[in-house]
């Protein structure tokens, strides 16, 4: 007879979190559709919120962050630029390199984007019992920092933080 898997194994727990990050992009993209800057696409979206995180960040570290290959995070980031979300400057290490940084409109359209997905999500956490609502906190916080870690983001993750501070 095989074994089966505990019901908190990292297999099992990595299904479930899939499982609900499959129901927040349907709720993200509700969000979205009602934002009057448009759609932000979800690379984009990762791409902002890595260059936020780091404050100023080069294209390869941006690259590592993402798990994307040199040619693809140029082109992301010609996107970026050309709708104003980033600015790229001199590097003040490297006169090969440029830095990556948010601009004031970047930042404006994080935010925007920020609350229209809370807003979509709090609907759902407003049915849930205040008890399972305190366990969910506690274990997202430690699954942000754990992920923040993994993909090399520095910080560290504060259940108590507002949207500013979450990866994505």
């Amino acid at each position: 007879m095989p074994r089966s898997r505990p019901s908190h194994s990292p297999e099992r727990v990595a299904h479930a979190a899939c499982s609900v990050s499959d129901l927040l992009e349907v709720l993200w993209g509700r969000g979205q559709e009602a934002s009057p800057a448009g759609p932000l696409p979800p690379s984009q979206f990762r791409a902002l919120t890595v260059i936020e995180e780091q404050k100023k960040v080069n294209q390869r570290t941006l690259g590592e962050a993402l798990g994307s290959r040199p040619s693809a995070v140029s082109r992301l980031c010609d996107r970026l630029e050309a709708a104003g979300l980033i600015e790229r400057l001199p590097s003040t290490t490297s006169r090969r390199e440029v830095d990556l940084c948010l601009s004031r409109r970047g930042a404006a359209v994080l935010e925007k984007f920020r609350t229209l997905r809370v807003r979509e999500v709090e609907a759902v956490l407003e049915a849930m019992p205040p008890d399972h609502l305190a366990t969910l906190a506690e274990g997202l916080a430690l699954f942000q920092a754990a992920a923040g870690e993994h993909i090399g983001l520095r910080g560290e993750a504060n259940a108590d933080d507002g949207p500013a501070t979450a990866i994505a």
